[in-house]
């Protein structure tokens, strides 16, 4: 670790938004009464919010109840380590116009399965930390503060 660099850095708004925009997947949080549930998805970021498509199922049901979700992504390759939490409110996509809009975005299913709901997560916050890996410091050598 360099010993002039934090080992944490609070990401600024933008710099969240562009190491969003730089993935594809993520990790959706939802919770329905007692049930938290987290699921992978492919997804674009779409101004300040994200866009991503799912089919008929307990995701969809549980954000019809409960559009209150967190959304994550990280990275931990090589020199690049952070982690970027979104919080927001999802809605499935039924205006003609916003259909369409979503529907060219480049946002293709990975997997060979119909996913014919767009989702919208409009994001209410956005915060991120980079990490800086090293050597945990001798107690000794930390200064309470």
């Amino acid at each position: 670790m360099n010993s002039n660099a934090a080992p944490m850095t609070v990401l600024d708004e933008d710099a969240c938004w562009e190491r969003l925009a730089a993935q594809q997947v993520g990790r959706l949080v939802t919770h329905v009464g007692d049930v938290v549930d987290i699921v992978p998805i492919n997804f674009v970021v779409d101004g300040r919010g994200i866009v991503f498509r799912t089919a008929a199922g307990n995701k969809l049901a549980g954000l019809s109840i409960n559009g209150d979700v967190v959304f994550e992504v990280d990275e931990f390759d090589g020199d690049a380590r952070w982690s970027v939490v979104l919080r927001g409110e999802a809605r499935v996509l039924s205006n003609e116009d916003e259909v369409a809009a979503a529907e060219a975005l480049p946002l293709r299913p990975f997997v060979a399965t119909l996913k014919p709901t767009f989702v919208r997560v409009e994001a209410t916050s956005v915060s991120g930390r980079a990490f800086e890996f090293g050597p945990e410091p001798r107690r000794e050598d930390v200064q309470e503060g």
